[in-house]
């Protein structure tokens, strides 16, 4: 599904001398490459604070902190989404209240979302899936607006309160382990966020507040730096190979149920996701020819065993449900039209998963 390689060697002597930069300093947590990276990374999504995290659920995790979500809260979000966006907010004692989803984007339905607020309402979490912009609703009074941008940084500017990312090594900006980070517009909302990652304490050893220890290591803050200014041409390369995609596949003669994904200008393709009949019996076929997918995903959170409690039974949420029985991603990474040419002894790699995409449903 993703080939790092190309993307590391290309940068190996940047990234080995920044390794080595961290190394000589002898300063791992925190220190000025967080604070460097943390500077760059407001410049590029166009805010005014980021606050660099030990990871992307940890960013989710943060934020609601900082708004005040505990127990007794409840907080509206997707269905169908990574399990962290559901299991952050569990973590604190709050209630997950889920609505559903629209059947194009896959992104939180608006108008669902606001249906589904009530007097106990704290936050809405709407998801960016795919690296697709979801459509904000408006939140009622009182109510944050936590932006669950995992994969799709600077796809949009920040609109609600906080926007939560992720540099899972896989992301459009990948670490080389865990890494994210919360970005906002508010100096004071971003003074407590550094004062919860570092288990609530200002000065050292004095607590106002009980945090976590949610804090971003110098190394991959460090790394970041090194990639973050290739950023912009990596999102245009995954749009490219989008473009190149949508090309075959409308040449192809597919079901008419096939769909591909509707493209947006603003859409940074984490995934390519496409919406297949048969989708598992497709993705085997695939392997058998040596094509990876992946199927992001495949149980909606209402449907999980750990969330049997909150009462939601199978039909709740058609749109979610129709998704993961459909969905199925296949390869997008930045080097993907070069591996092509070079690593796959000049088989077009696009062409070959599009083509046997054709095969399997013409053999029907």
């Amino acid at each position: 599904m993703v080939d790092l390689r190309p993307e590391l060697a290309a940068l190996r002597a940047e990234i080995d001398a920044a390794v080595g930069r961290v190394l000589d300093s002898a300063r791992f947590i925190g220190g000025p490459e967080v604070s460097a990276f943390e500077a760059e990374l407001a410049a590029v999504a166009e805010a005014r604070c980021a606050v660099g995290v030990s990871s992307g659920t940890d960013a989710l995790l943060v934020a609601l902190m900082a708004l005040g979500v505990g127990p007794g809260d409840r907080v509206v979000t997707t269905p169908f989404s990574f399990f962290a966006t559901a299991g952050a907010i569990v973590r604190l004692g709050a209630t997950p209240v889920f609505a559903d989803i629209d059947p194009d984007s896959c992104n939180l339905d608006p108008s669902a979302a606001l249906d589904a607020c009530d007097e106990r309402t704290k936050a809405i979490m709407p998801v960016h899936l795919y690296g697709r912009p979801a459509v904000l609703p408006t939140p009622p009074e009182g109510v944050h607006l936590v932006e669950d941008a995992a994969q799709s940084l600077t796809a949009s500017p920040v609109v609600g309160a906080a926007q939560c990312v992720s540099f899972f090594p896989t992301k459009n900006l990948g670490a080389i382990g865990d890494a994210g980070a919360v970005i906002c517009d508010d100096e004071a909302l971003a003074d407590k966020l550094r004062i919860l990652r570092n288990h609530g304490a200002k000065p050292k050893y004095v607590h106002a507040l009980v945090g976590g220890n949610f804090r971003l290591d110098a190394l991959q803050a460090a790394v970041l730096r090194v990639k973050l200014p290739h950023l912009r041409a990596w999102c245009q390369a995954r749009r490219r190979n989008a473009a190149r995609y949508r090309t075959l596949f409308e040449a192809a003669k597919l079901p008419a149920e096939l769909r591909i994904p509707t493209d947006t200008p603003e859409h940074v393709y984490h995934q390519f996701v496409i919406r297949a009949p048969r989708r598992d019996e497709l993705r085997a076929h695939l392997a058998d020819v040596g094509v990876a997918t992946e199927v992001y995903y495949p149980v909606p959170f209402h449907l999980q065993r750990c969330f049997a409690d909150l009462g939601y039974r199978a039909g709740a949420f058609p749109h979610a449900e129709a998704a993961a029985r459909e969905v199925l991603a296949v390869p997008i990474y930045p080097s993907l039209a070069r591996a092509g040419n070079a690593d796959s002894g000049g088989v077009d790699l696009q062409a070959y998963i599009v083509e046997h995409i054709e095969r399997f449903y013409a053999s029907a």
